[in-house]
């Protein structure tokens, strides 16, 4: 099947099953294949010339847009969702079923080895310039509960809330897990966070939110991480 992907857990994850798509995002790190512009700003035209058997899009990370002018261009597309570690195995295994592809459902411990009487409360910028983070109502701060921490903003109703810095100390934050995307946070954003937070410690941003064949092995890493 002709598969262009414009989700990159989506394109890694097509990979990991041996089925490389045609195409897929400048955001997918897959040099070795074609790119048909970003998650945001895919090239529409240069899609529907390649005459994909299937188009997947994500409601997060795609724009409704450019799902309706492929829906329009008479493309079948398939619209992925996870917002949470239990979403994972349904949407791969509804993926799968459309390409008719055999598929193993993946398996992860859930257990906490903090403890729930001693979860450390973390912070997760994902933004800066605002500051912005996650809710409960996220893959990310649902990974991070399976590996047994608690997210500070948990409860905040905004999905992605634009926060202060001063907001995260106020909610008792022990420690600022900064990942390296969405924003690219290094070495040197460590000074500004730990004083006017808790100490850091990064993360891949990948492991973090990117979805599908690598969720195993991404919560065996941050429970390891974590643990430390």
């Amino acid at each position: 099947m002709r598969v262009v992907s414009l989700v990159p857990s989506v394109t890694e994850t097509l990979l990991s099953w041996d089925v490389v798509p045609i195409a897929c995002t400048r955001f997918c790190e897959q040099p070795n294949l074609p790119h048909v512009g970003g998650t945001k700003d895919p090239d529409v035209a240069a899609i529907v010339a390649l005459a994909p058997d299937l188009v997947v899009v994500d409601e997060e990370e795609n724009r409704r847009e450019d799902a309706d002018a492929l829906v329009a261009a008479s493309l079948a597309v398939h619209v992925t969702a996870v917002r949470s570690l239990a979403d994972v195995a349904p949407t791969l295994a509804a993926l799968a079923a459309r390409l008719n592809f055999e598929f193993s459902a993946p398996k992860w411990r859930s257990d906490n080895h903090f403890g729930d009487q001693n979860r450390k409360r973390v912070f997760v910028p994902i933004w800066r310039r605002p500051w912005m983070t996650i809710n409960a109502d996220t893959y990310g701060s649902s990974l991070l509960a399976a590996a047994g921490v608690e997210n500070v903003f948990a409860d905040h109703p905004d999905r992605y809330p634009t926060i202060e810095l001063d907001d995260a100390r106020a909610r008792g934050a022990e420690l600022v897990l900064a990942p390296t995307e969405p924003y690219p946070f290094r070495e040197r954003h460590r000074l500004e966070l730990e004083a006017a937070v808790a100490p850091v410690r990064f993360v891949d941003g990948q492991d973090l939110f990117w979805w599908g064949a690598r969720t195993p092995a991404a919560l065996d890493r941050l429970r390891s991480q974590l643990s430390t």
